[in-house]
């Protein structure tokens, strides 16, 4: 389903089934139970979302039956618009890291920087690692050349590292096709083409002031020695060419030129039926544009590489296992998002925040900080903000939901801490005591998502 059909199928909130207090105390009842769950109980985020649903549904009065059909509606809908777009998202990041494209980025850019400003270009080839491929994947393809670079540079571990995180953290909370913008998109009814081109502007300002700006004083506080992990040069032994920088950047942004066309069209083309509109919706819509992006990439990164078409094959088939959970995880989130709406929650909140005249883009932030400092997870409490925030954007225009989604990507990525898988895969990466770890991956982290919700409340002020 497309966002503009999602918009419109979510523009009339259902009634609420329940008195006002009553739908507090289930939504909150349903959002404890997804917290201690994960945090408490070490459930699966994908089992604790479907409990939380349930509860939601059941505490606000709802039947049986009604609480099963509002999830797996919910679930159907969401994997249907946002769990392909994943996989074509992952099958793209496989085959950039297999053919040593993403190698080459690496190379070019940080080959070509002075001592000075190679923290710049680290914040730089995050950024550009960052946007297609997901944080844990993008972190552990650098580890070895932040590693590199520091022992050649001298100038520390933390100087190096904190700018490549800041860059990859940033495209995961900002900016689609990484599953947090995505489920926030699909939930509000967000235009994607807008949500990005806005992402790469909140995403920029924020990765400059928590990454290489920040990473000079992080890398004060802490001084930790190189790992000997990787010694060698990552390129070493390859048994492949790499395709060149020229048309390995010219792979990874042709999905981002082609929705990014389609929201200029949309902006500066008002005739729907000119031929060049209707071609940019075409091409620019999500699912087109990745699935392009894919099999151009066979061709431009898999052959070019020196791959068969066996070769190619295993590669995008091997990307899929990996990201099962996540997509069962937005998914559930997806039908806990549905049983929160069916109970005209959304309704209430929304009637709340008008009379309390309270900032909807803040709101947002706060709601997504909070559940990500309870459970640690940036995907879940970008779902369950969304889910809270689909009453308040009735009546908003394009860009003004595009910044809600912003915002709670923002929030999402708050004070990462022991609750935090990529807290403890910063900490061994970067060899940090837990003190250590929180003086620089914790304070940046919090770092970047004030400054993204800054940079977002003053776009707020002229769109």
């Amino acid at each position: 389903m497309t966002s503009t059909a999602l918009l419109a199928a979510d523009a009339e909130l259902p009634e609420p089934v329940a008195g006002g207090g009553q739908l507090v105390i289930a939504a909150i009842a349903g959002i404890a139970v997804i917290v201690l769950a994960i945090t408490v109980g070490k459930v699966h985020p994908f089992l604790a979302l479907i409990g939380g649903g349930a509860t939601v549904g059941l505490v606000a009065g709802e039947t049986v039956p009604k609480v099963i059909e509002s999830f797996t509606d919910g679930f159907g809908t969401t994997a249907a618009g946002v769990g392909i777009l994943i996989a074509l998202g992952a099958m793209f990041a496989k085959l950039l890291a297999d053919s040593g494209g993403a190698d080459q980025i690496v190379d070019t850019i940080v080959g070509h920087a002075s001592p000075r400003m190679l923290p710049w270009a680290m914040a730089l080839v995050g950024a550009i690692i960052g946007l297609p491929m997901f944080f844990e994947i993008g972190l552990v393809l650098l580890m070895p050349v932040i590693y590199l670079v520091a022992r050649r540079s001298g100038l520390g571990l933390i100087t190096i590292g904190i700018p490549a995180l800041a860059g990859l953290s940033a495209m995961h909370g900002f900016v689609p096709p990484h599953p947090g913008p995505l489920v926030a998109i699909d939930a509000l009814g967000a235009d994607l083409g807008t949500t990005l081109a806005l992402g790469v502007v909140v995403a920029i300002p924020t990765i400059i002031v928590s990454g290489p700006l920040f990473g000079v004083l992080a890398g004060r506080w802490v001084t930790v020695p190189v790992p000997d992990t990787f010694d060698a040069d990552p390129a070493d032994g390859a048994t492949t060419r790499r395709p060149s920088f020229a048309i390995t950047m010219f792979s990874v942004l042709l999905p981002v030129v082609l929705m990014l066309g389609k929201a200029l069209a949309e902006i500066f083309v008002d005739d729907e039926d000119q031929i060049v509109r209707r071609v940019l919706d075409i091409l620019g819509t999500p699912l087109v544009a990745l699935l392009i992006a894919v099999v151009v990439g066979m061709f431009t990164l898999g052959r070019g590489s020196g791959m068969d078409r066996e070769t190619i094959s295993t590669c995008t088939g091997a990307a899929l296992p990996a990201i099962a959970g996540i997509l069962l995880i937005v998914a559930a989130g997806g039908g806990f998002k549905q049983a929160l709406v069916d109970t005209g929650i959304g309704t209430l909140l929304a009637d709340w925040a008008k009379d309390a005249n309270i900032s909807v883009i803040l709101l947002a932030w706060v709601l997504a900080a909070l559940i990500r400092l309870a459970t640690g997870s940036a995907t879940v409490a970008t779902i369950t903000a969304s889910s809270l925030m689909l009453g308040l954007v009735e009546g908003l225009g394009s860009g003004e939901i595009s910044l809600v989604v912003l915002a709670i990507g923002a929030g999402s990525v708050f004070l990462s801490h022991v609750n935090d898988a990529g807290f403890w895969l910063v900490k061994e990466y970067f060899g940090m005591s837990v003190g250590q770890t929180f003086k620089t991956w914790s304070a940046m982290e919090t770092l970047l998502s004030v400054s993204g919700l800054v940079v977002v409340l003053a776009l707020g002020l002229v769109i």
